[in-house]
């Protein structure tokens, strides 16, 4: 990166095309702020390359992978509920919703009466949806094998591990509400 404008308190820095300036201050705090910037930055284009990949290459989004791999686990063969699987999943309810109601058009997944609770309900695969699986998975295997080939195993470990700290690290984020800022309204003139 290139300096464009020097001050005391900050160096206003060219970005990589594609990622917004960033005004790094001189103390290391600033530095790590626009490291921590870049890292998060780079897990959401992560993300969304997987998406637009999956999509793409597989035929499914990344959260019918997700719904049709944790449903496909034989421990559950009965199915299960909703919100252990949004749960499970790290997804809300509403949106999994959706996705679940693609699925069940697909024919891939079917709500039915939970064995254990006649009240509740539980979503499980279809023998189509199993079917379904079973090839979507041969092609997933060929899919990570492209997208980590140029990773050694102990990188691969490595990653896996610093994305767990990470995802737990996240999970423990506690902020402080934001002040209610007063609407144009309450203002006085």
């Amino acid at each position: 990166m290139t300096p464009v404008k020097r001050s005391r308190k900050a160096v206003i820095t060219e970005a990589p095309a594609g990622e917004a300036k960033v005004p790094v201050q001189g103390a290391e705090g600033r530095v790590a702020d626009h490291l921590n910037n870049r890292i998060f930055f780079r897990l959401f284009q992560v993300a969304n390359t997987l998406q637009k990949q999956a999509v793409k290459e597989l035929g499914v989004t990344t959260v019918q992978w997700a719904v049709l791999g944790a449903l496909s686990d034989p421990r559950p063969t009965y199915g299960m509920s909703v919100g252990t699987l949004a749960d499970f999943l790290v997804v809300s309810r509403q949106n999994l919703d959706g996705v679940l109601k693609r699925l069940e058009r697909d024919g891939l997944v079917e709500r039915v009466t939970d064995p254990e609770d006649r009240r509740a309900r539980v979503v499980k695969l279809t023998p189509v949806g199993f079917v379904f699986w079973k090839e979507l998975r041969e092609r997933i295997s060929l899919f990570y094998d492209q997208a980590v080939s140029g990773f050694k195993f102990d990188d691969r470990v490595a990653l896996a591990h610093y994305l767990n700290a990470l995802q737990g690290q996240l999970m423990k984020v506690r902020l402080e509400p934001r002040r209610r800022e007063r609407k144009k309204s309450d203002r006085r003139p």
